[in-house]
Protein backbone atom coordinates (compact mmCIF):
# COMPACT_ATOMS: atom_id res chain seq x y z
CA UNK A 1 0.00 0.00 0.00
CA UNK A 2 1.38 3.34 -0.71
CA UNK A 3 2.42 5.93 2.03
CA UNK A 4 0.18 8.51 2.73
CA UNK A 5 2.76 11.82 2.26
CA UNK A 6 2.77 13.81 5.25
CA UNK A 7 1.19 16.74 3.09
CA UNK A 8 -1.27 19.04 4.70
CA UNK A 9 -3.78 18.96 1.53
CA UNK A 10 -3.73 16.13 -0.49
CA UNK A 11 -6.13 16.11 -3.35
CA UNK A 12 -7.16 12.79 -3.95
CA UNK A 13 -8.94 12.07 -7.54
CA UNK A 14 -11.28 9.17 -8.04
CA UNK A 15 -12.29 7.77 -11.53
CA UNK A 16 -14.11 5.34 -12.88
CA UNK A 17 -11.17 2.62 -14.06
CA UNK A 18 -9.06 5.20 -15.66
CA UNK A 19 -7.00 5.92 -12.91
CA UNK A 20 -3.60 4.52 -14.55
CA UNK A 21 -4.32 5.95 -17.80
CA UNK A 22 -4.73 9.89 -16.59
CA UNK A 23 -1.39 8.78 -14.44
CA UNK A 24 0.45 8.08 -17.36
CA UNK A 25 -1.36 10.94 -19.28
CA UNK A 26 -0.35 13.73 -16.84
CA UNK A 27 3.20 12.03 -16.93
CA UNK A 28 3.33 12.59 -20.02
CA UNK A 29 1.70 16.22 -20.54
CA UNK A 30 2.11 17.71 -17.22
CA UNK A 31 5.94 16.82 -16.22
CA UNK A 32 4.39 14.75 -13.08
CA UNK A 33 6.29 11.88 -11.63
CA UNK A 34 4.87 8.39 -10.69
CA UNK A 35 5.59 7.70 -6.97
CA UNK A 36 4.06 4.60 -6.08
CA UNK A 37 1.08 2.54 -7.39
CA UNK A 38 -0.91 -0.52 -5.79
CA UNK A 39 -3.50 -1.92 -7.50
CA UNK A 40 -6.51 -3.99 -6.61
CA UNK A 41 -5.88 -8.10 -6.27
CA UNK A 42 -8.47 -11.08 -6.68
CA UNK A 43 -10.77 -10.80 -3.37
CA UNK A 44 -9.82 -7.25 -2.28
CA UNK A 45 -12.70 -4.62 -2.39
CA UNK A 46 -12.07 -2.91 -5.58
CA UNK A 47 -12.17 -4.54 -8.95
CA UNK A 48 -8.69 -6.64 -9.51
CA UNK A 49 -5.88 -4.96 -11.66
CA UNK A 50 -7.26 -1.29 -10.99
CA UNK A 51 -5.50 1.21 -8.77
CA UNK A 52 -6.39 0.75 -5.41
CA UNK A 53 -3.96 4.23 -4.84
CA UNK A 54 -1.23 5.54 -6.92
CA UNK A 55 0.58 8.62 -6.23
CA UNK A 56 1.74 11.12 -8.71
CA UNK A 57 4.60 13.92 -7.82
CA UNK A 58 4.53 17.48 -9.51
CA UNK A 59 7.11 18.82 -8.59
CA UNK A 60 6.91 18.31 -4.71
CA UNK A 61 3.24 18.50 -4.47
CA UNK A 62 1.60 15.22 -4.39
CA UNK A 63 -1.80 13.85 -5.54
CA UNK A 64 -3.45 10.50 -4.93
CA UNK A 65 -5.21 8.35 -7.55
CA UNK A 66 -7.91 5.69 -7.26
CA UNK A 67 -9.98 3.80 -9.21
CA UNK A 68 -13.70 2.98 -7.56
CA UNK A 69 -15.11 -0.61 -8.60
CA UNK A 70 -17.58 -0.75 -11.00
CA UNK A 71 -20.54 -1.27 -9.13
CA UNK A 72 -20.00 1.55 -7.64
CA UNK A 73 -20.35 4.59 -10.19
CA UNK A 74 -18.10 7.92 -9.53
CA UNK A 75 -19.37 11.00 -10.27
CA UNK A 76 -18.07 13.48 -12.61
CA UNK A 77 -15.34 16.09 -11.84
CA UNK A 78 -16.56 19.51 -11.96
CA UNK A 79 -14.72 22.98 -12.75
CA UNK A 80 -15.86 23.73 -9.96
CA UNK A 81 -12.81 22.52 -8.42
CA UNK A 82 -9.42 22.69 -9.96
CA UNK A 83 -5.90 21.69 -9.59
CA UNK A 84 -3.85 24.99 -9.85
CA UNK A 85 0.12 23.98 -11.76
CA UNK A 86 2.75 26.68 -11.75
CA UNK A 87 5.06 26.38 -14.51
CA UNK A 88 8.81 28.12 -14.39
CA UNK A 89 9.39 28.07 -18.26
CA UNK A 90 7.26 29.29 -21.06
CA UNK A 91 7.88 26.26 -23.01
CA UNK A 92 6.72 23.68 -20.78
CA UNK A 93 3.49 25.90 -19.84
CA UNK A 94 3.12 26.04 -23.80
CA UNK A 95 3.14 22.50 -23.99
CA UNK A 96 1.19 21.27 -21.22
CA UNK A 97 -1.79 24.09 -22.63
CA UNK A 98 -1.30 22.56 -26.02
CA UNK A 99 -2.08 19.05 -25.02
CA UNK A 100 -4.63 19.49 -22.35
CA UNK A 101 -6.83 21.54 -24.68
CA UNK A 102 -6.43 18.89 -26.89
CA UNK A 103 -8.90 16.93 -25.85
CA UNK A 104 -10.13 19.00 -23.09
CA UNK A 105 -12.11 22.24 -23.01
CA UNK A 106 -10.44 25.47 -23.00
CA UNK A 107 -12.32 28.27 -20.29
CA UNK A 108 -9.52 31.03 -20.26
CA UNK A 109 -6.68 31.78 -22.00
CA UNK A 110 -3.81 31.66 -22.15
CA UNK A 111 -3.54 35.02 -21.32
CA UNK A 112 -1.66 37.21 -18.99
CA UNK A 113 -3.76 38.03 -15.27
CA UNK A 114 -2.08 41.34 -13.26
CA UNK A 115 1.99 40.13 -12.78
CA UNK A 116 1.41 36.48 -14.30
CA UNK A 117 3.01 36.45 -17.55
CA UNK A 118 0.14 33.72 -18.82
CA UNK A 119 -2.97 31.64 -17.31
CA UNK A 120 -4.90 28.96 -18.50
CA UNK A 121 -8.20 27.40 -17.21
CA UNK A 122 -8.50 24.00 -18.99
CA UNK A 123 -10.64 20.80 -18.30
CA UNK A 124 -8.87 18.17 -19.57
CA UNK A 125 -9.69 14.53 -21.43
CA UNK A 126 -11.03 12.92 -17.89
CA UNK A 127 -12.78 15.73 -16.61
CA UNK A 128 -10.21 17.48 -14.42
CA UNK A 129 -10.26 20.67 -14.31
CA UNK A 130 -6.35 22.35 -14.05
CA UNK A 131 -5.21 26.42 -13.91
CA UNK A 132 -1.97 26.32 -15.04
CA UNK A 133 0.20 29.17 -14.62
CA UNK A 134 3.79 30.78 -16.23
CA UNK A 135 4.83 33.41 -13.50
Amino acid sequence: MTNIPQQTLLPFLTFSGTAEEAMGYYVRVLGAKVESIAYFEPGMPGDAGKVMNGLLDFDGAKVMFMDMAAAYPVPPFSWATSLMLNFAEEAAFDKAFAELAAEGAVMMGPEPVNDIRKVAWVTDKYGVTWQIIWV
